[in-house]
């Protein structure tokens, strides 16, 4: 159960923010808990949720360990904060930023190598799902991005299926449509890292995630956890998608 703080909220409001929602899944020990602020309040996070399970992660890295790169920030420092997770290629960084699938297998990789757990997202367009293309986009996304992993670095990625005509649009996937999806990308995983490694690999759904559908969406058997944008936003509204 990830949530995605976007670009909002300062150390202050971090702080504030744990104070109400720790309270509200102390306890829970079923489901594993991510949440990912921005860069600037990392540390904020990391110190309020030290000796609960949530756990902190980036939303983004560069896949440099050091250098001249301004405005850059790498994996090392990310993990010596604290964090052990971060968010690779979300759609927001693939739109505005233009990253690759060349981008996607890097940053996993560099992720990896600075010990933390990566959540991959992919994802297709309103238009392309629209024209019946989201089987290739889903192809060709974990083909070019994930498919270059070796099989002991896929084993340890989080996979995210966030289309991109459900985030901050208020648009969400039914069900069957994001199982349907996810059942897809499990193909994917079969044919490149085989049976065992497709079903163990977790696969979240991300794109409007509300405590209204949190339960119907984690009803499917392919849909494995979320990852929650807006709705993260407030600790009331996280805590009850959390113990949906």
């Amino acid at each position: 159960m990830a949530g995605n703080w976007k670009m909002y909220k300062t150390a202050k409001d971090t702080r504030a923010y744990f104070a109400k929602f720790l309270p509200l899944v102390n306890g829970v020990a079923d489901r594993e808990i991510v949440l990912c602020p921005p860069f600037p309040n990392l540390e904020a996070a990391v110190s309020e949720a030290q000796g609960s399970q949530v756990k902190i992660g980036a939303q983004n890295l560069y896949w440099g360990k050091e250098g001249a790169v301004t405005g850059e920030v790498s994996g090392p420092m990310i993990h010596a904060v604290g964090c052990t997770h971060v968010i690779i290629a979300h759609s927001e960084r693939r739109e505005y930023f233009n990253e690759s699938e060349e981008d996607v297998t890097r940053k996993t990789k560099a992720a990896l190598e600075a010990q933390l757990n990566p959540i991959v997202c992919v994802g297709e367009r309103l238009g392309e799902r629209e024209s019946g293309q989201t089987e290739r986009v889903l192809r060709e996304q974990f083909q070019g991005g994930i498919g270059p992993l070796a099989p002991e670095e896929f084993a340890q990625i989080v996979i995210a299926y966030e289309p991109v005509w459900a985030i901050g649009t208020g648009k969400t996937a039914t069900p069957e449509i994001a199982e349907e999806a996810h059942r897809m990308i499990r193909e994917e995983a079969r044919r490149r890292f085989g049976e065992d490694a497709a079903a163990k690999v977790r696969i979240l759904y991300g794109g409007s995630v509300k405590p209204e559908n949190v339960k119907s969406l984690m009803a499917k058997e392919e849909i494995d956890g979320v990852l929650v944008g807006g709705a993260s936003l407030d600790p009331q509204s996280f805590a009850a998608i959390v113990n949906f």
